[in-house]
């Protein structure tokens, strides 16, 4: 029996594809086995957002092949979709497909060989109009899992190469993702995370529409499973009947991670967000009002074309005084093909690596701050399969997203648990069983 590895960097819906690919290998002839062992196939699930995340994927690629020289390897994913011939440069690898053609990687495994040259094999992934999702059973996590509700974007985002990688917004039909939640549901898992590429977009090009908050308040009405959270949404997509249905909900987790980018007017309009500093704001703290204890994360770009001491500032001031948890920081990234790589007014490198730094220490101030209120306070947690690596202790997420360890036997995992929280300790939560 041949050995696969299947390698994932980048989104939440880079994972579920990649668990869409190890559900269609076909289980008699080949074993999926985990990156740190030896294969006869590696799967290579790529990201592109960043060059970051392209240099992640070539040092992946190349290791892989130092590790096993004639193993085949296989190269997938936003980075293969949008620059296929770039790998096809690096030594070792033998096959590139497209977002679209990973669909079908599982059903030929069998028939593929080492090649002297790569096969590219790359379709237009701006003509795709729906979104295929199998049903799934299986996942890399026991405790929690993540579904692809809808890909693609639409909006054109200035800096952003994603919908050149992913295509036109599509969306899983209601009726899938309800029946998707209770297959996962019934498999054990307690939390499912909607997730997307846009998920706020979801729907609106289904006939009839039917919106993210539609579909929201379905599964509310059905409750499927224990837990439902929500991936990244953009501010504008943040409606009051979403905040006062996450208020009030059984099932829906007070999380909500916001793609905010810049803090300035000025650079949102030269990135193409169609919103202002002051809606943003506004928005924060009707959310806070409403749900006290929510978690609000927010992704910023720093260092975008033009970006000069005052629109940083604008920025940094903005989340300071606002009521958010925790940021995702990312550094301004030329991705070429997009709008923004061909601005004239780039910023130093170095300025881009201050201004980061800067929001990583204030990001850490806000997690402890919103950490600290919670000390003494009871919360229900779902418990992860894998212990904490560094400490040996259970870990697992509150459903605002408390990172938490707690002491207990491995008969608490997989379960949501009511814990009591005692100490905050260098970012890291410790709790402990409430007892009744």
């Amino acid at each position: 029996m041949k050995k696969v590895v299947i390698a994932t960097l980048g989104c939440k819906a880079n994972q579920f594809d990649s668990a869409l690919i190890e559900q269609s290998i076909p289980q008699s002839d080949l074993k999926v086995v985990p990156d740190d062992e030896s294969a006869d196939i590696y799967i290579i699930n790529t990201c592109t957002v960043t060059r970051k995340t392209d240099y992640q994927s070539r040092q992946l690629i190349r290791r892989f092949q130092r590790k096993d020289p004639e193993a085949l390897i296989i190269v997938t994913g936003c980075y293969a979709q949008v620059n296929p011939e770039e790998i096809s440069r690096i030594p070792g690898v033998d096959y590139i497909l497209g977002n679209r053609e990973k669909e079908e990687i599982g059903q030929f495994l069998l028939q593929l060989q080492k090649r002297e040259r790569p096969l590219i094999r790359v379709g237009s992934i701006a003509e795709e109009k729906r979104l295929h999702s199998p049903p799934i059973s299986r996942f890399s996590q026991l405790s929690r899992a993540f579904l692809k509700i809808q890909d693609g974007c639409n909006r054109r985002c200035s800096f952003c190469i994603v919908p050149y990688a992913r295509g036109p917004t599509r969306s899983l039909e209601p009726e899938q993702v309800l029946r998707q939640i209770e297959r996962f549901s019934r498999a054990g898992y307690r939390e499912v995370v909607l997730s997307g590429i846009n998920i706020g977009s979801y729907g609106l090009e289904l006939s009839p529409c039917f919106s993210l908050l539609d579909l929201l308040l379905n599964l509310e009405k059905q409750r499927p499973v224990q837990r439902i959270r929500l991936s990244s949404l953009n501010p504008d997509e943040i409606s009051e009947e979403m905040i006062n249905l996450l208020a009030s909900s059984e099932i829906l987790c007070p999380h909500l991670h916001i793609s905010l980018q810049s803090g300035d007017d000025r650079i949102l309009k030269r990135m193409g967000r169609n919103y202002t500093s002051e809606s943003f704001s506004g928005l924060v703290r009707r959310i806070k009002s409403k749900i006290p204890e929510a978690s609000i994360g927010v992704d910023v770009i720093v260092g975008f074309p033009g970006e000069v001491e005052e629109n940083f500032q604008n920025t940094y001031k903005l989340l300071e005084i606002l009521p958010v948890t925790y940021l995702h920081i990312f550094p301004f990234s030329k991705r070429p093909g997009t709008p923004a790589a061909q601005f004239s007014d780039q910023v130093n490198g170095l300025v881009i690596k201050e201004r980061s730094q800067c929001l990583h220490e204030l990001d850490r101030q806000k997690r402890r701050q919103f950490y600290q209120d919670f000390i003494g306070k009871s919360c229900l947690v779902l418990v992860e399969r894998k212990r904490d690596s560094k400490s040996g202790l259970l870990r697992g997420y509150s459903r605002n997203y408390l990172p938490v360890l707690i002491r207990g036997g491995d008969e608490l995992m997989s379960r949501e648990i009511e814990v009591q929280i005692s100490q905050v300790e260098r970012e890291r939560l410790y709790a402990s069983l409430e007892m009744r």
